[in-house]
């Protein structure tokens, strides 16, 4: 069982940037994949970027529309990520949700929602023009 707790959401101008973080519990931080989405009123969950760790080193991937502009990070003594999200636009308005899932050999659909067998609460972010 994981838990997963989201903080640090808010109201941010356009332009600005806010940091959001995500503590898990319950297992082996360093085995989940973790990931964003978020949604918008009206819109379906969509993918935002998830992390991959390993001994060799963590590999990440980003939606289009954040790339660039996202970066997300895993600190393993804190059992947290973050995603850090600069230039902000008003279209990044939305509910941001982290998922995890236990790695496993095989690949991941990284971007598919069905693919994540935890996911926090919710935090909002609400970028105003």
């Amino acid at each position: 069982q994981v838990q997963l707790v989201e903080s640090g959401g808010g109201t941010v101008q356009a332009g600005g940037s806010l940091r959001l973080s995500c503590a898990a519990s319950g297992r082996a931080f360093s085995a989940l994949v973790l990931a964003w989405f978020r949604q918008a009123p009206g819109k379906e969950r969509e993918f935002v970027g998830a992390e991959r760790w390993s001994l060799s080193g963590s590999i990440t991937y980003y939606s289009d529309s954040v790339k660039g502009r996202f970066t997300i990070s895993r600190d393993l003594a804190k059992n947290t990520v973050y995603l850090q999200m600069n230039t902000l636009k008003p279209e990044d308005t939305a509910v941001y949700y982290c998922a995890a899932v236990p790695g496993r050999s095989g690949s991941i659909r990284y971007s598919s929602s069905d693919e994540y067998d935890y996911w926090g609460q919710g935090t909002q972010v609400t970028v105003s023009s």
